[in-house]
């Protein structure tokens, strides 16, 4: 096949593709986790002004009344008694007052709202010359300078007294409360997400034809949920009763209809003398019994066991007794050594539906010749297959409507001969064996069929069946 023009290049970005989104999980438990969130920060800075601050202030009150009390006892006292009293405000209440000197070289308290309120206090309450040290000489502690009279003097004491929680310790419990937030807010949008994802998998069990193992908890304690598990489990049972009859109306159509269809072609064959006559009825019934095989082609069971298939030898093989028509061209061009997972039955009658359309419809206007082009190539995943015919074409419009049932296009593509079915059951065999199918306008005219399948998978032994297409 060297010597054929390849045809146009294959492009599968028409394919759909997945839109950026984020499951209900995830939504459910980012809102919340929002919400837990924003309710945390909130409550701490709510603490923060109606409890810390006014506890700052309480206890720069306290302060200045241990400087006031200090104060007055110093005051109060003489030189000797000065000791004593110095020594057992040390040892009984681990206050420590000495005298200030100018070089002493003193630590200021920390920058923060709550110091700097603190300060402010004991300033409005001890005088603006008041100094709050962290630390006098290196040595850590709440320093408090205060003078009596002329004289200079620091308090000491243990800052512990006194201590605000830090934001240190703010800081953990605040990412505490969030993680905790967090992990409830998992918690409750997986409880949430449950019955919602139960749901999804019975609905995907369903659509793969599986009604039996698609029950849900009708028990369950929440009553929008087990409404909504009610009335899907009635649906299911619904459906498997029309596939039962379905499949006993199947069994019934060929003994009822194509029974008689054989007795009349006996007869026409034996009881009309005239052969134009005959022929003319022979192939009415030919048609009546394909159209039938249409039929049963349409309904047929959607199960489907997925093999590797060479495409290559598939399509010579649809090919072959095609290739002895006059009236048909074909310009094929396939890379070497596709295999396909599909259904080798299946697929077959898929390209012989996809050929038998373009044989039909594919003539150009005053052409008494076919032309149908085939290409194939392999992708990361996939393998995609097009089928163009040269034929009038169909408006834009109607792209879409010809994998309707029953639907029929202009009359340039429409036969007294044609079901309607030929490419809804092209779209239903290529659906079930994981694959996609849509039909496109040629640029240089005609109608041009496009079917990605999955690629067969690398070491994969030849003839083990797949209960489930591989995801491409």
């Amino acid at each position: 096949m060297s010597d054929l023009t390849m045809p146009a290049p294959l492009d599968d970005s028409g394919q759909p593709k997945a839109k950026l989104g984020i499951s209900l999980f995830w939504r459910t438990f980012f809102l919340l986790g929002l919400l837990l969130v924003g309710s945390a920060i909130a409550w701490t800075q709510t603490l923060q002004e109606m409890e810390l601050e006014p506890r700052t202030v309480q206890t720069a009150n306290q302060i200045a009344s241990v400087v006031n009390l200090s104060r007055a006892a110093v005051m109060h006292a003489d030189a000797i008694a000065r000791v004593s009293l110095f020594k057992t405000m040390k040892d009984q209440e681990q206050l420590i007052i000495r005298p200030r000197e100018p070089k002493d070289v003193f630590e200021p308290l920390a920058k923060s709202t709550l110091n700097s309120r603190m300060v402010g206090q004991l300033q409005s309450r001890l005088g603006l010359d008041t100094v709050v040290a962290d630390s006098v000489n290196q040595q850590p502690g709440l320093w408090i300078g205060f003078s009596i009279d002329r004289d200079q003097y620091w308090l000491q004491t243990d800052r512990n007294r006194f201590e605000q929680p830090s934001g240190r310790i703010w800081t953990i419990w605040l990412l505490t409360a969030v993680a905790l937030s967090l992990a409830g807010a998992a918690g409750i949008a997986r409880l949430i997400n449950r019955p919602l994802k139960d749901l999804s998998r019975a609905a995907s069990r369903v659509h793969e034809g599986d009604f039996q193992a698609t029950a849900l908890d009708e028990t369950v304690a929440t009553q929008e949920i087990r409404a909504v598990n009610f009335g899907f489990n009635r649906m299911t049972r619904k459906l498997a009763q029309i596939e039962q009859d379905r499949m006993v109306m199947l069994a019934g159509i060929s003994h009822d209809l194509r029974t008689p269809l054989a007795r009349l072609r006996l007869e026409t064959e034996m009881s009309v003398p005239d052969p134009q006559a005959r022929d003319a009825m022979a192939g009415d019934i030919a048609q009546l019994d394909a159209i039938i095989g249409k039929f049963l082609d349409y309904a047929r069971p959607g199960d489907v066991r997925l093999y590797p298939v060479s495409l290559n030898d598939m399509v010579e093989a649809c090919l072959e007794p095609l290739r002895k028509r006059p009236d048909l061209v074909f310009k094929v061009a396939l890379q070497d050594r596709l295999m396909v997972l599909a259904d080798p039955v299946e697929l077959q009658r898929a390209l012989d539906n996809l050929l038998e359309n373009a044989a039909r419809y594919g003539k150009s206007d005053g052409v008494e010749v076919t032309r149908v082009d085939i290409s194939a190539r392999a992708s990361t995943n996939k393998v995609l297959l097009r089928l163009r015919d040269h034929g009038v074409g169909v408006p834009a419009d109607q792209l879409k409507q010809l994998t309707a049932p029953f639907f029929r296009g202009e009359s340039a593509r429409t036969a007294a001969n044609s079901t309607g079915l030929g490419l809804t059951i092209v779209e239903q065999i290529i659906l079930r064996m994981g694959g996609s199918f849509d039909l496109s306008i040629a640029s240089g005219g005609g109608l041009c069929a496009n079917i990605a399948l999955q690629r067969a998978p690398g070491g994969l032994p030849e003839g083990v069946a797949l209960q489930q297409p591989i995801d491409g």
